[in-house]
């Protein structure tokens, strides 16, 4: 009843998951390496534990070949992108996570960032900083065009709040009904008409480190000119040197990321220097009550699969 605990993430706002593993008997383990590990530190700092609590650490197939004991595997999160799932299937390892945890944080931050770049209040305030006292005309929320990618917990809780702006939403998803959109007041659309109609597109959808971006070259020129982009879900979703260009060119009004295709992101990398960007480290399930329920929820599940139970929230 051994779980290493890579995250550093993992019960800092709350120590109700620490109390979970207790209550269960589960003793943890701390990596010496910073996270996040790749396989091969994994592997070394996971010899001989049954379960693994990982964030954004690399958990490939020689993860799961080096660990025989291995028999839980939880994402401190939603995104089991960085998991081999195929390769847990194999080695007969379960995989958790904590679907819904975050939600609302990271539509909390959505709709702050939307409201940050269309006030242009990143660079107001660098200019204060420098002391400058000058004018940042904005962009009103309220009658504008949101267009959601992904319409899970999060792109759900990120429409209920552009509504309560008055905005207009279309939705684009293919594992959710249309139904459920127009439920949610909605309107459901295709990937390519939803991101050439938006004025604000935001981005909610699983990535896949070993496919092209969603958001091509080509399919960012479709996109209205003066449009605002937000991506809180995973940097491989968009081509980040051509958002750069389109940026330059005004193409793009603003843009707000909070995640990135290589992560942190680089001392040179041109979005650093690009306008009217607000630009943030990968925190939008960084809030109090998500992690408490993040935390809470693979510690169950870790202790039991570890009793030999069923896990509530299986991947695999």
């Amino acid at each position: 009843m051994e779980v290493l605990i890579t995250t550093p993430s993992f019960g800092r706002q709350s120590n109700e998951p620490w109390e979970a593993l207790d209550d269960a008997g589960v003793v943890v383990r701390r990596p010496q390496a910073a996270h996040p590990l790749d396989p091969t530190q994994l592997a070394n700092e996971a010899s001989d534990v049954p379960a693994i609590i990982v964030g954004l650490d690399e958990v490939d197939k020689s993860v799961f070949s080096a660990l025989p004991s291995l028999k839980v595997v939880a994402k401190h999160g939603v995104g089991v992108d960085n998991i081999d799932l195929d390769a847990a299937r194999a080695a007969g390892v379960r995989v958790v996570n904590a679907p819904g945890a975050n939600a609302g944080a990271v539509a909390d931050l959505t709709l702050g960032a939307m409201l940050s770049i269309a006030r242009q209040l990143p660079a107001a305030h660098r200019s204060m900083l420098e002391g400058r006292w000058e004018t940042f005309p904005g962009v009103e929320l309220g009658g504008r065009k949101l267009g959601i990618l992904g319409f899970g917990r999060i792109g759900q809780g990120v429409a209920q709040r552009a509504r309560a702006f008055g905005m207009e939403v279309v939705a684009y998803d293919p594992y959710v009904p249309d139904e459920v959109m127009v439920a949610a007041g909605v309107k459901p659309d295709g990937l390519d008409e939803v991101v050439a109609i938006a004025d604000f597109l935001t981005l909610h959808l699983p990535g896949d480190p070993d496919a092209a971006p969603l958001l091509s070259p080509e399919r960012m020129e479709s996109m209205k000119r003066g449009v605002f982009l937000i991506n809180a879900a995973r940097g491989g979703l968009i081509d980040e040197g051509h958002l750069v260009k389109l940026l330059a060119d005004g193409h793009v009004a603003g843009a707000a990321l909070d995640a990135f295709a290589q992560e942190p992101l680089g001392k040179d990398h041109p979005l650093l220097s690009a306008g009217n960007v607000l630009l943030t480290p990968h925190i939008g399930a960084y809030t109090d009550r998500a992690n408490a329920a993040m935390g809470t929820s693979v510690a169950h599940d870790v202790a039991r699969v570890l009793r030999g139970e069923e896990p509530v929230n299986a991947v695999v």
